[in-house]
């Protein structure tokens, strides 16, 4: 367990001790915290280190991010990209740990998008199936995994602050599965991407991205939104950035992840929510037909910050077969 973004934990530790509870009681595995896991404050530095000490430790089986943040950019220059390459093992997080994916993907090491322990492992109630049984196969497990699209969803949040809020599951609604969009085509490849606020600062930084875009070609590219709700006008511009550069075009499929519509801080009615999912879906398409008219697209994949939230391989294997509608992915 390691915090490479924010050590929140520190400050609600009812999601987070479930979540090890789960670990240990549904998984069979033992939970190893480094110092900075519940440092809220902790240097960058010092979350370099734990990322270096879970990397090299042989008896770790797995690192898992205990959930994001938005400063984990900063942690970037202090990582020994030898150390790690050399001690390749797999990594779970999204959102901020987008960067860290990112980093893995150019060390040649394949991390997993999603999985993180104070969300998933932490889910009120119960894990939800969907979401446990893809975690359990990518844990335990290697070859192809077939994604199942949720028949229901859950969009709203609870204080984590309040034991209440883990008496009983979420309340969620009935999903309209994925939507597919563009030329019907299979495509298989490695896959790149993830929380596209966090792809935007690693575009402007220059941080992990490559100088020459052709490295993407083939690829899959993974894309989803987090709970700052981002505008569809910020969301075409950041497409337009990465589609002026070369990059957009690279990619023969894209998996966009069904947009979180909802947050504490912006609580949207239903028909706002739904107002919101569809402007961000056309900003998408603006974009692919500006400048990558010939991308397959998913929309509404399960992944990211979504519940339920299906594990997704970065860098690993992803085939996105457009006639038979059906998604695969290999851990």
């Amino acid at each position: 367990m390691i915090s490479p973004s924010s050590g929140l934990p520190g400050v609600l530790p009812l999601p987070y001790e479930l979540g090890l509870r789960r670990l240990r009681e549904e998984f069979g595995l033992e939970p190893v915290e480094y110092p900075a896991t519940r440092r809220m404050g902790a240097s960058a530095r010092e979350r370099a280190a734990d990322i270096h000490a879970a990397f090299a430790d042989p008896t770790i089986m797995a690192v898992l991010a205990s959930i994001g943040g938005d400063d984990q950019i900063t942690v970037l220059p202090h990582l020994d990209r030898e150390l790690i390459a050399s001690h390749p093992k797999p990594f779970f997080g999204y959102s901020d740990n987008t960067h860290l994916l990112a980093y893995l993907w150019n060390c040649g090491v394949v991390g997993y998008h999603g999985g993180s322990v104070m969300v998933e492992l932490g889910r009120p109630g119960r894990m939800d199936p969907l979401t446990a049984g893809s975690l359990r196969a990518a844990l335990f497990t290697s070859g192809p995994y077939e994604l199942r699209p949720a028949g229901r969803f859950r969009d709203t949040d609870r204080d984590w602050a309040d034991p209440a809020t883990f008496d009983a599951e979420p309340e969620t609604r009935p999903g309209a599965g994925w939507s597919w969009h563009g030329p019907e085509r299979v495509v298989e490849g490695p896959s790149w991407g993830g929380c596209l606020e966090v792809l935007s600062t690693m575009l402007v930084e220059g941080r992990e991205i490559q100088a020459d875009p052709s490295v993407y070609d083939g690829c899959v590219l993974l894309l989803e939104t987090s709970e700052e709700l981002p505008s569809a006008t910020e969301v075409y511009r950041i497409l337009r950035a990465m589609g002026g550069r070369g990059l957009l075009a690279r990619f023969p499929a894209l998996l966009m992840g069904r947009p979180k519509t909802w947050s504490l801080q912006r609580r949207t009615t239903p028909q706002e929510g739904a107002r919101y999912a569809a402007e961000q879906r056309a900003a998408v398409e603006r974009a692919l037909a500006a400048y990558a008219p010939g991308t397959m697209a998913v929309f509404d994949v399960d992944l990211g910050h979504t519940d339920p939230q299906l594990i997704v391989p970065y860098g690993g294997t992803v085939r996105v077969d457009g006639p038979a509608r059906r998604i695969t992915v290999t851990y």
